[in-house]
């Protein structure tokens, strides 16, 4: 990811990068996208949980638009998976 953000802008660095072996193909020899693996969002590596009323209130918008189990004060919309539509 680092390398890709001194070359791309930040909108294009990917959230979340899964290497995979290989690529499921469906019967036509496409990428089947339904039997790809479901990737998790990652946020930081260590955990500071959100303090006072207007952090606590933010992450709870975050884990109910998320999906995500917590969200710390120093995670990252975009890389717990958020997208513009979703910052609506």
């Amino acid at each position: 990811k680092n390398a890709l953000a001194q070359k791309l802008p930040e909108y294009m660095v990917p959230a979340v990068i899964l290497v995979l072996d290989t690529l499921p193909l469906n019967a036509n020899g496409k990428i089947d996208r339904k039997a790809l693996p479901a990737v998790e969002a990652q946020g930081q590596e260590t955990y500071e949980a959100p303090e006072g009323e207007i952090e606590q209130a933010l992450a709870e918008v975050w884990q109910q638009v998320l999906g995500v189990e917590r969200a710390g004060r120093h995670d990252n919309f975009f890389e717990l998976g958020g997208d513009s539509i979703l910052s609506l």
